[in-house]
């Protein structure tokens, strides 16, 4: 059906269609699509889209008038020859949405006064050239001539005959919407005579006067009310478009109607905003965004964004300090809305497309941007548009600058753009590289060769790809200023140097000869780095110990850390149970005789991996997960956590024991993902001397989760605490979650006072019951100069539910005393730690009703 609306499809070439079949047909398909919105609500707005391409239809003579009229209009005006005979000839043979487009280049060209050039800008703007006109079955070769004293009876009489062809082919205009839902009575001067089309009934008082004002006002240059007026239109039909009628698609064209108009009204009212504040950008933010949640299905992301957007305009108009701070977080939510949107349809609606197209021989250039001009053609390109002209506003009055410094490294190298950083992890680049990077989420590597890199994305500074920048010396940093990133991908291939400060990148092209060294920068040849070495760890004869038996032979430094900090922190910080599986346990239970046939197949798929074939790495985990549990491992274990105070999984069914098992060979199988595997090879670790112990804690339901530095990462400061929170479990904020965490930085010497330095646009928190976690702990995590941490998983035993979050009435965000009481006892738990072990820390923690709990602490890196 797109293809058709966009001309790439004509249907009806070397078909003679009567207008009146063509009516019928659109009629019974408009029908079919009212009745599968009616019965499958969850694509109703893929239902929608379709709609937006077809004609309303009709039974009856509505289609036979577009022949008949045709004969009226040459009649009254005597134009019987020429350009008005070739169409006549052409409408009577077919007819089809051209021909709307047809009557408005001619209404268009007598109301310039007959300029001829008017005429070709309608039809070329839509599509149509002269190639299309002499391609029809009966060709229009003629420009239209009148005199001008046909102009008054033309421009009525085409006027009239619009409404006709809008009838069939324009189900989604806006006036013949309005007269099919409202009702409409024609009767006399040729057009559309006897017709008499009943009103909708069960429309909402008011809604006839609220659609003429609507009307009335829709040319307005003054846009505000206009807008208004529809939105309210379109709330007022939201609830008749669930509940059933035998003619919602009457309610449904008018719907499609409205949403186009609003789009169509913000774009002429951008001149409006060229000089406008922020106050007036935002509120037309509000009002696309209010228009976008009542057209998508999965609306509740766009509803937050919208209570976050109407905090952030009273936050404007009550002169909060902090209003362009957290109005810049809701603008980045709102983007990363838009961006997940597009990657929907992209991946719902694009291998269709391409499909069909190369079968229907659509232009191959139409198939490349097919999904592109669907985004385009709605109201989400608008909202860009504005977030946009908001964006640069927002960062001088919150003094982000056009930054963010994540690793602050000088750096000289050759410009490489990439996609996604994620498809080039694994490479090796054999000269200094520049990587523009689109897209990072926040798991990947850093590629070989690489010394900096820079992207619109927005990964944490804490996440697992900012640790390893800092950790080894790469430049990391989020570009906010589209402009920039524009001009830096222009200069792919050329050689740069980066120089950073605290807030800011500085860039020149190093001209070919020129010897420029950055100053920090030292290249390391592969033969003088240090070797890295694991000890082998061997099962030491029992299969889960307790938290005063973790020792280096038979746990890594998670659980051991956790282990020293009991009773030694303050009191009001709190410090999970565990016990654990020490090195050792795995290798024991694959030797068992009940998991013989599992060890013989993982021998022959580690073989092929030794080999250089990776892709055995995803079949070596599914292997691990057939392990049986031996008797005594069950026994042990479950005498540990209750002997501990923790809740016992088989208390409550075999089922609950079956999850733990599960969960337990996850973290054991996480030995062979990807990320660490690789990991591992760079630094020439010896893979199979890695051993993991299994950390197993209660899970504390969190309110929120938080990771520290007690050292500030982006600045090297180490007089201040640099901390993220996240709302929920910690793994939005450790793992590849989309948006930005809550950020802030405490001095050590003012542990009171501290100072938010971004609010949260993370769309999703993870949630749980209570429950268990069981923590990878291995012996390769903290070696000293390779940072492990964070490359094995952790494993619930339940699974977390998502939960699309809410900030407008999150009090760590609206409430200030509560935000400075936990953002302060979160600085002072990590000062308090890093006194305890006397170096920086990387800690992780929970808060839950008001109390801290601190799950884990290690070195930082």
């Amino acid at each position: 059906m797109r293809f058709m609306a966009t001309r790439q499809l004509i249907w009806n070439k070397n078909y003679n269609v009567k207008p009146r079949e063509i009516s019928k047909a659109q009629d019974r398909l408009t029908d079919l699509l009212q009745n599968i919105y009616k019965s499958h609500p969850q694509y109703r707005e893929l239902l929608r889209m379709i709609l937006s391409t077809v004609g309303r239809g009709g039974e009856g003579d509505v289609g036979q008038r577009i022949r008949d009229e045709i004969l009226v209009i040459q009649r009254n005006n005597d134009c019987k020859g020429g350009m008005m005979e070739e169409w006549h000839q052409k409408l009577h043979n077919n007819t089809s949405p051209d021909d709307v487009v047809i009557c408005q280049a001619l209404i268009d060209y007598i109301k310039s006064d007959f300029d001829i050039s008017v005429y070709w800008k309608t039809l070329n703007e839509n599509g149509i050239t002269k190639e299309r006109l002499l391609s029809y079955d009966r060709a229009i070769h003629s420009e239209p001539s009148f005199r001008r004293d046909q102009k008054d009876g033309l421009l009525r009489d085409l006027g009239n005959y619009m409404r006709t062809l809008k009838a069939v082919h324009s189900g989604a205009d806006l006036e013949s919407a309005i007269s099919n839902c409202m009702g409409y009575k024609a009767e006399g001067q040729g057009f559309m005579v006897g017709v008499n089309i009943n009103p909708v009934s069960g429309l909402p008082s008011g809604f006839p006067e609220l659609l003429q004002y609507v009307l009335t006002h829709v040319e307005d240059k003054n846009v505000e009310g206009l807008l208004e007026g529809l939105l309210e239109a379109r709330e007022d039909l939201q609830p008749l478009l669930s509940q059933s009628n035998d003619r919602l698609k009457d309610l449904l064209f008018l719907d499609i109607a409205l949403d186009s108009t609003v789009r169509t009204v913000i774009e002429r009212g951008y001149e409006e905003l060229n000089d406008a504040g922020p106050e007036k950008i935002m509120y037309f933010i509000i009002l696309v965004l209010e228009n976008l949640a009542l057209s998508w299905d999965n609306n509740e992301d766009l509803i937050y964004c919208l209570k976050g957007w109407n905090h952030a305009l009273n936050m404007l108009k009550s002169k909060d300090d902090f209003w362009a701070l957290y109005a810049k977080s809701v603008l980045d939510r709102t983007r990363l809305a838009l961006a997940t949107k597009a990657e929907s349809y992209q991946r719902v609606l694009q291998p269709s497309a391409e499909y069909l197209g190369s079968l229907l021989g659509v232009d191959q250039w139409a198939l490349n941007i097919f999904t592109e001009e669907i985004i385009r053609a709605g109201s989400a390109a608008s909202l860009s548009s504005l977030l946009n002209r908001l964006d640069p506003v927002l960062r001088k009055t919150a003094n982000l600058g056009s930054w963010q410094i994540i690793s602050p490294v000088e750096a000289v190298g050759y410009v490489a753009v990439v996609d996604e950083l994620l498809t080039v992890q694994n490479k090796s680049y054999e000269r200094p590289t520049i990587l523009i990077a689109k897209s990072v989420k926040g798991e990947e590597e850093i590629p070989d060769g690489t010394v900096a890199v820079l992207t619109p994305d927005m990964p944490d500074v804490l996440s697992h790809v900012s640790v390893r920048a800092r950790n080894s010396k790469v430049c990391f940093a989020t570009c906010f200023d589209p402009n920039i990133l524009v001009d830096l991908q222009a200069k792919e291939g050329k050689r740069l140097h980066l120089k950073t400060t605290s807030a800011d990148i500085v860039y020149r092209e190093v001209k070919d000869g020129e010897v420029e060294v950055a100053g920090p920068i030292v290249v390391k040849e592969e033969s003088s780095m240090p070797r890295l070495t694991l000890v082998r760890k061997q099962f030491a004869g029992r299969y889960a110990i307790s938290s005063d038996e973790f020792t280096s032979e038979l746990v890594g430094a998670k659980s051991r850390n956790i282990s020293y900090l009991k009773g030694k922190v303050p009191s009001w910080v709190g410090i999970p149970t565990s016990v654990a599986l020490p090195f050792g346990v795995f290798e024991k239970v694959l030797s068992e005789d009940c998991n013989q046939a599992v060890a013989e197949k993982l021998d022959t798929l580690k073989k092929k991996l030794k080999a250089g074939d990776s892709s055995t790495l995803g079949e070596i985990r599914k292997t691990v997960l057939e392990l049986l549990p031996p008797s005594q491992l069950v026994e042990e274990l479950r005498n540990k956590m209750i002997s501990s105070g923790m809740p016992w999984p088989g208390d409550e069914n075999e089922q609950r024991w079956e999850q733990a098992w599960t969960a337990i060979k996850k973290v054991w199988a996480s030995k062979w993902n990807e990320r660490a595997y690789f990991s591992t090879r760079k630094v020439k670790l010896d893979h199979d001397y890695l051993c993991m112990a299994v950390l197993v804690q209660e899970i504390i339901n969190a309110d929120y989760a938080f990771v520290i530095h007690t050292t500030n990462p982006s600045s090297g400061d180490s007089s201040e605490i640099y901390a993220e929170v996240v709302k929920g479990l910690g793994e939005t904020l450790v793992g590849a979650y989309p948006g930005r965490a809550l950020s802030f930085i405490c001095k050590k010497t003012d542990l009171t006072s501290p100072k938010v330095l971004g609010y949260p646009s993370k769309p999703i928190g993870l949630f749980i019951r209570r429950s268990i976690i069981f923590r990878s702990d291995s012996n390769g995590e903290d070696l000293e100069g390779y940072a492990g941490a964070g490359l094995y998983d952790s494993v619930p035993m339940d699974e977390e539910e998502k939960v699309v979050l809410d900030y407008s009435s999150d009090p760590l965000i609206i409430d200030g005393s509560f935000q400075q009481s936990i953002l302060s006892s979160i600085a002072k738990a990590g000062h308090a730690i890093e006194e305890l072990y006397g170096s920086p820390q990387d800690i992780e923690g929970v808060v839950r009703d008001g109390k801290i709990y601190v799950v884990q602490t290690r070195p930082q890196m």
